[in-house]
């Protein structure tokens, strides 16, 4: 949601990828930025398949540059939760937990040119140059998803479907639930792996979880140009 936004939060359940021989990858993640601004400053976890094995992990990353991946254990079903928090003077709070696993990582970091233009809560492809296929993650859901504090369908937001190149649709977006909730859905017939496009607003969340990297620099990174507002 495009805006002026000081701090994004939501918890999701960490889905199960479906792995085939194909490499593929999924992210989930809260941040802030992106809309319209150079920057993007977000925390999360992926789903991804490496040689026909799921492999998760959590993150960080204060983009452009490149994400910093945490050690500590993530599996299927672990309860999430996630937030960052603009401190003033270009200082970030950045928080991602697992209280399943029982883990939790702050991390303070700086950034002189974030403009704090948008806030989302969103599920995509990462880019590598291009954006990377999008792993069979099923249904991801989110909950608690708030923007400066507040539940984000109090922030005016929209959502955004994944959809390839190709105008195939690769993940859907619910519409909200009590304001703070929603899924996105694995779309089987979408085509993975191609730059993406923005799909129709819909009521969501602060960014709805679903929109493709495209025209990123080389490097493994989450950061789209297509934020839900």
């Amino acid at each position: 949601m495009p805006g002026t936004f000081t701090s994004v939060s939501a918890s999701w359940t960490e889905p199960a990828a479906t792995c085939t021989a194909t490499d593929t990858f999924a992210s989930f993640w809260v941040g802030l930025d992106g809309d319209g601004t150079n920057t993007v400053e977000q925390t999360g976890t992926e789903a991804d398949c490496d040689g026909g094995a799921a492999t998760y992990q959590g993150w960080f990353e204060m983009f452009p540059a490149a994400p910093v991946f945490y050690d500590n254990p993530v599996e299927p079903g672990d309860a999430m939760s996630a937030s960052v928090v603009a401190d003033g003077g270009g200082a970030f709070t950045l928080t991602l937990t697992d209280s399943t696993q029982g883990w939790n990582q702050t991390t303070n970091q700086t950034s002189d040119t974030a403009q704090l233009g948008s806030a989302e809560v969103i599920t995509e492809a990462p880019s590598d140059g291009t954006v990377l296929p999008l792993s069979d993650f099923g249904t991801v859901s989110f909950t608690d998803a708030t923007a400066d504090q507040t539940a984000v369908g109090n922030q005016n937001p929209s959502a955004l479907t994944l959809v390839s190149a190709n105008d195939v649709t690769e993940a859907t977006p619910s519409a909200l639930t009590g304001g703070n909730a929603f899924t996105v859905t694995w779309d089987s017939s979408g085509t993975a792996g191609t730059t993406g496009t923005t799909g129709t607003p819909a009521p969501a969340p602060t960014a709805t979880a679903t929109t493709p990297g495209t025209g990123i620099p080389p490097g493994r990174h989450h950061h789209h140009h297509w934020f839900a507002g």
